[in-house]
């Protein structure tokens, strides 16, 4: 580590100590119902700048530290609920799980992105757009606020002496990047805007692909050494932490700060490169929750690879999660991306496949609960069924009601306007329109939760209900409604002694793989209001904890309002014959079809780390399930004695981090539901 110092001022929260709440006394500039919305985030962006102090720690390489805390509303309460009483409004409201392009704006600097919105200004009152000469506008406003800042630590910095980040500052944002550290601190200070604007669940995107220019021309001309590239690195991964604390976020960690290492590149190369090796090894030597690392492989990708994320996952911080290219590009291909944008795909908050730059999509507009599916269909029509195809045929159609009511409920879906957000998307200043009115994608898409829950219930009729008829039909709905009250012969039966999904048992692997089509199925060729498609997915976000708590006992032995696993996993309660027979289960559906994200999540126990064949080991299972044709996975190296002692010592573990559900987290911070959840999940020691 290179600064020890700045290390220990983050973990000890130290920088704490520079903010100041936000001063609302010019509030008014910015909720006046009479200003155009665009304008008003513009405002509130300004306000909240000018009160923003340059600050500079020790050591300090990439400046911009957010020194005001809390973000106001832009709508009084009652606009805000006259806005969502005519329109859907998707979690905040605020735009969210996108990636901007970085990449164009950190190469052609802010005073060149300003002309071109004041030349498409002209234009637009030319035109006599006035809608588009109020985004513009807002954008211009927010490009001189971002500007201003800037000056401010340019010229604070040079009074402090600190020449190094004064030469940076003289350069970018003003101006396009020429070397390495000037990219990572434009990127620092566009990202930071992002947040400061209201977005959330901002993502880094492809990294190592767009920074990787500036370094490799700053190695070969001699400007910079290795090491210090590695110093500059370093500084630049803990600038995701200086204000995470302040990111929206389910639970704390929940902050959609992924960054995407390696995959193909346009031309559909593998394009794992020196500064992908770098960006593993810093987050090893940190240990840190941000920034999340994702790796993109394939059937291609060396083996070296595959050790070298594996010697991060000994580390215990959930990183790094892999995407197959294999797999996920012509997936999405074969949902209208364009194969130039499907190679250049990124992760969303967690795991979602989104696009940098020309997507609008919105990859969790909602979740299917597999269970609760189930339920409705057994407690409907399992009586009155006359063999399992007949209630198979009552569960498709209810699956199939089941998404047509999550496609009607979004309607009017109104999204707050995001002004500097739209300058870093494609086309949105030539368009004169906020990237909330939409981009060249705008798609949804619905997560699949409990589905092992589902195909294992499934596995409990066809075996024994329509099967050996050793359960009747009354005796498992007696058992769901009662959460197996009285029934503990049938409980273990259905629990221990039934076939799960993980245990590569062909019957319950192809319910699930069943569900899975029927789940794309009701998804294809629908379009949504703005023209794009539904993308069916795997994953589960917190709603594995939500699902389960609103339905009864299910007949796989789930009790009432327990968990079901985490996104694309066994139940917690099953315990396989090992990990080779999970990967065999869960690349066996048809995850081409379902390729909204969601990966399967394994745990391993910390001891398997221990040594360089336990290492190897590993990483021989990744590569098995990216070459049988897995979609995404993410790995825990995980203690269970240790998470106990945590729960019960939490001050001995400030710093233990696990992985949730797609974001890592301090283990501490974490209601009990999730605490316990982790603790849950099968732990494999070799």
């Amino acid at each position: 580590m290179y600064n020890t110092e700045l290390y220990e001022i983050l973990l000890a929260k130290k920088h704490h100590a520079y903010r100041k709440p936000f001063d609302k006394i010019n509030e008014s500039a910015f909720t006046d119902p009479t200003i155009p919305s665009e304008k008003r985030m513009a405002i509130r962006l300004a306000q909240l700048f000018a009160q923003e102090t340059p600050v500079f720690l020790p050591g300090q390489k990439i400046a911009f530290i957010r020194t005001v805390t809390g973000l106001p509303g832009i709508y009084t309460d009652a606009e805000w609920a006259e806005i969502s009483a005519k329109h859907f409004i998707h979690e905040l409201g605020y735009l969210s799980n996108m990636c901007a392009d970085y990449a164009t704006t950190i190469a052609t600097g802010l005073d060149a992105r300003l002309e071109e919105a004041k030349a498409h200004l002209e234009i637009a009152k030319a035109e006599n757009d006035m809608e588009g000469v109020s985004f513009l506008e807002s954008a211009i406003c927010s490009i001189s606020t971002v500007l201003t800042l800037a000056d401010r630590y340019l010229a604070a910095a040079e009074e402090a002496g600190l020449t190094d980040i004064a030469a940076t500052l003289r350069v970018v944002p003003h101006k396009g990047a020429t070397t390495f550290r000037e990219c990572l601190q434009f990127f620092r200070i566009l990202h930071y805007t992002l947040w400061a604007e209201g977005e959330y669940h901002n993502t880094i995107g492809r990294f190592d692909q767009f920074a990787y220019p500036y370094l490799k021309a700053d190695l070969d001309a001699g400007r910079i050494t290795k090491a210090e590239a590695e110093e500059l690195l370093e500084d630049f991964f803990l600038s995701f932490n200086w204000d995470s604390d302040q990111y929206i976020g389910v639970q704390l960690g929940d902050n959609g700060q992924s960054m995407m290492l390696g995959g193909v590149n346009e031309d559909g190369e593998d394009s794992y490169n020196l500064l992908s090796e770098m960006c593993l090894q810093t987050c090893y030597e940190l240990k840190l929750i941000d920034p999340k690392i994702n790796l993109r492989v394939s059937s291609k990708s060396p083996f070296s690879q595959y050790l070298e994320a594996t010697h991060l996952t000994k580390a215990g911080l959930g990183f790094p999660q892999y995407s197959n290219d294999d797999v996920v590009i012509p997936g999405l291909m074969r949902l209208g991306y364009s194969e130039k944008d499907a190679r250049n795909y990124t992760v969303a908050a967690c795991w979602e496949f989104i696009i940098p730059g020309v997507a609008a999509d919105i990859p969790n507009i909602g979740a299917l609960s597999y269970p609760k599916v189930f339920q409705k269909a057994a407690y409907e029509h399992l009586l009155s069924a006359e063999s399992f195809e007949d209630f198979l045929e009552k569960l498709r159609l209810t699956l199939f009601a089941e998404t047509k009511a999550i496609r009607d409920s979004v309607h009017d879906l109104y999204i707050v306007p995001a002004p500097f957000y739209s300058v870093l998307m494609d086309g949105c200043i030539a368009r004169a329109r906020d990237i909330g009115k939409g981009s060249r994608y705008n798609n949804f898409g619905v997560h699949g939760t409990g589905l092992a829950t589902a195909a294992d219930s499934l596995e409990v009729l066809r075996r024994y209900v329509f099967g050996d008829g050793s359960v009747s039909k009354e005796e498992i709905l007696d058992a769901m409604k009662n959460d197996f009250a009285g029934q503990d012969a049938l409980l273990h039966k259905c629990r221990f002694e039934t076939p799960k999904m993980g245990d590569h048992d062909e019957h319950v692997d192809d319910l699930a793989a069943m569900l899975m089509n029927w789940f794309a199925d009701s998804l294809e060729g629908e379009r949504n209001e703005r023209g794009g498609v539904w993308r069916a997915g795997t994953g589960s976000a917190m709603f594995y904890l939500r699902h389960a708590e609103e339905l009864d006992a299910s007949p796989d032995g789930r009790r009432k309002g327990e968990a079901f696993g985490t996104n694309y996993s066994p139940s917690l309660y099953a315990k396989s014959k090992g990990p080779f027979s999970v990967i065999q289960s869960f690349t066996h559906g048809p995850v081409n079809r379902v390729i909204n994200g969601g990966p399967l999540t394994m745990e391993f126990h910390s001891t398997v780390f221990r040594t360089d064949e336990g290492i190897e080991q590993v990483a021989k299972l990744v590569k098995l399930f990216i070459d049988k044709g897995g979609h995404q996975l993410q790995l825990n190296s995980v203690n269970r004695e240790r998470l106990l002692d945590a729960q019960e010592h939490p001050e001995n573990y400030r710093n233990l981090i696990v992985r949730i559900w797609g974001w890592s987290a301090y283990f501490v911070e974490l209601d009990k539901a999730y605490q316990d959840h982790l603790i849950a999940r099968q732990e494999f020691e070799q």
